[in-house]
């Protein structure tokens, strides 16, 4: 027995990104972005899984939201000139808003471009006999035609063809990396070591994209008080520093 599975389709990443705040009745000022990027990101996955292709825009967006879930998780806001708090959240709601606004008038538009099609154009009968007349009448069309009309649609013709086996060809590569997974990881590895420095978690997986899922799944559990920041001037002198598990610091502690 085989089973269809059936994703709903939408034109953009921001009007996926409505479709969540207006299912989840969500504040499009106030956006719950740990959840909003959890549901993001489980879409796009989704959509892997069947082999469908996600489009550069949704990419975009989701790597978006990420930057903006690691500056939320970081302990120094950041400010602007007069000293204000900056919200990493306000350039994603102004442009959900903007879009929101535009999207408004979709139904309208369309509604006016289906009566528009439905419209016939008043005719003229004279020319419409003429155009007709020049399309049956083959030795005439023949004789309309010079050498300059030839090579101007070769050259139309080759035009179209080079920009046909010139265009780029849109490859997206998935990495085999998530947040979650990489939390698990990092809780395998203490169960092991009890302390652990950021530098023997790079050595796993050296690679950039590795390093930086590594460094949001820290800031995570961090956030969730899953473990401990140890930051000695040992540590800071090679821009390194050293986490452990609640347990392992009031052990620590009581010793």
């Amino acid at each position: 027995m085989s089973f269809a599975i059936k994703l709903p389709l939408f034109e953009g990443p921001f009007d996926l990104l409505l479709f969540f705040i207006e299912r989840d009745e969500l504040d499009i000022y106030d956006i719950p972005i740990a959840k909003i990027t959890r549901d993001f990101l489980a879409y796009i996955h989704q959509l892997e899984q069947m082999n469908i292709e996600v489009a550069s825009e949704f990419i975009l967006v989701a790597a978006t939201l990420m930057r903006i879930k690691a500056k939320m998780l970081l302990p120094r806001p950041q400010k602007d000139a007069t000293g204000a708090e900056i919200d990493p959240r306000d350039e994603l709601i102004k442009h959900l808003l903007e879009y929101k606004k535009y999207k408004s008038v979709i139904g309208i538009l369309a509604e006016m471009e289906e009566r528009r099609l439905a419209m016939q154009t008043r005719g003229n009968a004279v020319s419409e006999i003429k155009k007709i007349a020049e399309i049956a009448d083959k030795e005439a069309e023949l004789e309309d035609l010079d050498l300059y009309k030839l090579l101007s649609a070769y050259q139309k013709v080759m035009k179209r063809l080079e920009e046909e086996q010139n265009k780029p060809i849109h490859q997206i590569t998935p990495y085999p990396f998530t947040i979650e997974g990489q939390k698990t990881n990092i809780k395998i590895l203490l169960t092991n070591q009890k302390v652990l420095s950021f530098e023997e978690i790079i050595a796993e997986n050296p690679s950039k994209i590795a390093v930086v899922f590594n460094f949001l799944a820290i800031l995570e559990m961090l956030q969730l008080a899953e473990i401990r920041l140890i930051y000695t001037d040992e540590e800071a002198r090679y821009n390194n520093f050293v986490i452990a598990t609640i347990q392992e610091i009031e052990l620590t502690v009581q010793d």
